[in-house]
This record gives C-alpha cells, structure tokens and sequence, in this order.
C-alpha cells in the first residue's frame, strides 16, 4: 500500500496534557520503517497545526475549547480527503480521539461519493457517545463517535457539511468497560453493535471478532480502524490519560489486528490518546507499532 503518515498532535479535546506528543512518541518507536519493512511505500506528512491550551481558554464547560477543537478537526478533515483522493492510505496519528470527527468524515465522505460500503471498527473503553448534555466533564474527546451519527453540537455533526457522517448499523464498538448511564443509553437507543469486554471474558475474543468482522467480510468495501489506546489493558499500554483495567492483553490485541487485516480492506486507520508523558521509556509507543504493524500484514508464520 501507498500510506501516509499524518500527524495531528491536539489535546485540547482531553482532561490530561501530554497526547499531543503522541505523533512524537510513535515516530521515534519507528513505525515509518516498521511499515517499510513490510513492503508499504511510506510517506511522512507531518503535523497538522493546531492550537495550544495555553493560548486559548474553555468558555463552556459542557464544550471546552469547542471551536478550537472544530477548526482543527477540519483542517484534518481536508488533509484526510487529500490523502484519499491521491489514493493513499491514511494513518491518523492522535493526538485525543477528538480528531475522529475529521479522520472518519473524511472517510466517510469518500467512500460516499464513491459509492464504497463503509465499516468503522472503534476500539476503545469508552464509547465516545456523550454530548453536551451528558457529557460529566466537557472534554469533547468523549462525544466523537455521537457527532459523527449526528448527534451533538452542528460545529462537530457538521464537519465537512454533510452529517450524519455514519449510521449505527455501519460501527462496531468494541473494548468497552466504562460507559456513563446515558451513554449506555444512548448505544441502545441507536442500535450501535457494542461488544464489551464482558462479552469477550464470555466467549473468547475469537469467538467475538468473527461475530464482528463476518458482517463486515459480507458487506463492506472499506473498513477504517478507530483505534484509542485505552482500548488496550493498562498493563500493556501504561501511556493513556484514561486507563481502564480489564481491558485485551498484548496477544489479544495482536489478535484483533490480524483477524481485522486478513479480512483484507483495511484502508485508513486512526491512532489515538497515546500519551507519553504517562508512558514508560515509550513502551506503549512501541506496543502500538507491534499492532498497527499486524494491522498491515505483518504475521508470525
């Protein structure tokens, strides 16, 4: 594949500094060449700009840094589109996962306009559903996954004009552990297909990606992979702002790349909520290239 690298190092959207270092922090663990290595031709695009914490102030506290926040997810948005249409692969690097509501429209956008089936994988703890109004501290990092299915303020639904971007039946969200009531309901009001890690302890994590990847192998041309950090256990990916104990082990994880890449339409990805400053000599950096790195073909035998 053609993969471009592109950078989006915002923490505006999180409670907890440090995220924007992220795109740093999987650099220097070497996922360009990681990816070389596996045969993809690389390029490097580098940072998005984005503006500071220090030199902006959160007037509502239900949306803290709201327009800041909507005009970087639209430059994102615009460099997403542009990787696209060249026919690249895009790998977002976070960055909080605020940057989903660009990454994932633009994706959606495309795949729209060119009549493609899309199929969004959002691996995560949380389920990234509140809104202003649920929302317990007005970090837009939690709201993502509502704006895209249309649901929250128009500055985030509305990022590249149309919206809603997705519907339920198109998101499997999977990892969960800690959700808030109202998102709970909000995921049974929707139909999103949720799969927690209750489910998994259930059933076996086999046993739960085929059930998640069989729809997705039938009626979708392109998958993007929404992956946060958190998503993985604290004890293997101790750099997030918002650990959850609970949550896949490193072989697991390792799993859930490559079953999503053997269904052989993984064609944009996100990384998102790596923070270096909570990290350990960039070891989550490093588990985060092993798994992009099996995202893209890379197999034991």
């Amino acid at each position: 594949m053609d993969v471009d690298l592109i950078g989006f190092p915002l923490d505006l959207g999180a409670g907890r500094r440090g995220v924007d270092m992220g795109p740093t922090a999987l650099r220097i663990a070497g996922l360009e060449q990681a990816l070389a290595d596996l045969g993809h031709s690389v390029r490097d695009c580098g940072n998005i700009v984005v503006p500071q914490p220090e030199k902006h102030t959160a007037v509502d506290a239900k949306l803290r840094f709201l327009p800041e926040i909507a005009a970087a997810c639209t430059n994102l948005y615009n460099a997403t589109r542009d990787s696209l249409r060249a026919e690249r692969v895009p790998i977002l690097l976070g960055g909080d996962h605020s940057m989903a509501m660009g990454s994932v429209a633009a994706v959606a956008d495309h795949c729209f306009e060119n009549n493609l089936r899309l199929g969004v994988i959002w691996l995560d703890a949380h389920a990234d559903m509140n809104t202003s109004e649920t929302t317990p501290s007005g970090n837009i990092h939690g709201m993502p996954l509502a704006a895209l299915l249309g649901d929250g303020h128009p500055s985030l639904v509305e990022i590249g004009g149309r919206a809603p971007h997705l519907r339920p039946d198109q998101v499997a969200l999977f990892g969960v552990r800690d959700i808030d009531q109202r998102e709970r309901e909000r995921i049974w009001m929707t139909g999103v297909h949720a799969y927690s890690m209750r489910q998994v302890d259930e059933f076996g994590m086999p046993a739960i990606l085929k059930q998640i990847l069989y729809p997705i192998q039938k009626s979708c041309d392109w998958v993007h992979v929404s992956f946060d950090v958190d998503f993985l256990d604290p004890k293997v990916a101790p750099g997030v702002g918002t650990p959850v104990r609970g949550g896949p082990t490193y072989r697991e994880s390792h799993l859930v790349m490559e079953m999503i890449h053997d269904t052989g339409k993984v064609r944009s990805v996100d990384v998102t909520e790596l923070n270096p400053i909570l990290d350990d000599h960039n070891v989550t950096g490093q588990v985060c290239v092993d798994l992009v790195s099996s995202l893209f073909g890379k197999r034991i035998l």
